[in-house]
């Protein structure tokens, strides 16, 4: 009968905490963190440091993970054929539009960033692989909620508090299960100012194989409403490409475009 190993679990435990905190750590800050006894903490801390996947600094003695964890990530993920699917959609929205493109999945409330390819403008949105986004909050979260029932939408939606983040953010149930609805309607979805002030993000779903994703592009607010248009039809044209067709679905209607200036824009789409 299988058995769980605590050392592995201590180990998973240490990487999250680092990803949670974002500074460096010495063995007291992550033994109170974990809540170990210090001498097991320094233990972990001596093996991971000995392999290399944590340097210390020389003068405090604190500790932060090195590039070695993410250089393993990257080659397991290469091989993964869905992530080589979703790079390719995010880099050819990238090429169609200059915006960032992405690729995300909802797990359990939350959408997990699976690829993205930086846009090409000198003001453009930045994410990364792994990056964790607030459903409530995302085209791309939305757009996949609209591949399923209503009544599933609104499960996922109450998995997680609907926090205001920003000055857009919809925290209704009612207001963002209409949402999905709309997108659900008309074949995409459209977030603006709503994970974070100046920046919009349009999104399409679909399958590839049994999975279900969605891609979308992001940047400042004002520049992706003047290009509303264009945006929806290269990621209409780059899901024909990834997804299989959705039975029965509605082919997605032209936005009406509106243009301005940009702003400048940093944040989660």
């Amino acid at each position: 009968m299988p058995t769980i190993v605590p050392a592995a679990t201590r180990t998973m435990l240490l990487l999250e905490v680092f990803a949670r905190e974002r500074r460096e750590l010495s063995n007291s800050d992550l033994a109170r963190l974990m809540d170990l006894p210090e001498s097991s903490c320094s233990d972990l801390l001596y093996t991971l440091h000995d392999m290399g996947y944590l340097l210390r600094t020389a003068r405090s003695k604190r500790f932060y993970p090195t590039a070695r964890l993410l250089d393993i990530a990257k080659e397991i993920s290469a091989s993964d054929p869905l992530f080589a699917v979703a790079t390719e959609a995010c880099e050819l929205l990238r090429d169609k539009t200059g915006e960032t493109g992405l690729c995300g999945h909802v797990v359990s409330g939350v959408v997990h960033v699976l690829a993205f390819a930086e846009g090409t403008h000198p003001l453009r949105y930045v994410s990364n692989v792994g990056n964790k986004i607030a459903l409530h909050v995302s085209a791309l979260g939305k757009a996949e909620l609209a591949l399923g029932t209503p009544e599933e939408a609104a499960r996922q939606l109450r998995l997680k508090t609907l926090k205001q983040v920003a000055p857009g953010s919809i925290t209704d149930l009612a207001v963002l299960e209409r949402q999905v609805a709309e997108a659900r309607e008309q074949g995409w979805s459209w977030v603006e100012n709503e994970g974070f002030d100046g920046l919009a993000a349009m999104a399409v779903a679909g399958y590839v194989g049994d999975q279900p994703l969605a891609i979308s592009v992001a940047g400042p607010t004002q520049r992706l409403q003047a290009n509303k248009d264009a945006c929806l039809q290269a990621l209409k044209d780059v899901q024909s490409l990834v997804f299989h067709p959705r039975e029965g679905a509605t082919p997605p209607r032209a936005a009406g475009a509106r243009r301005s200036t940009p702003s400048k824009v940093t944040g989660p789409a």
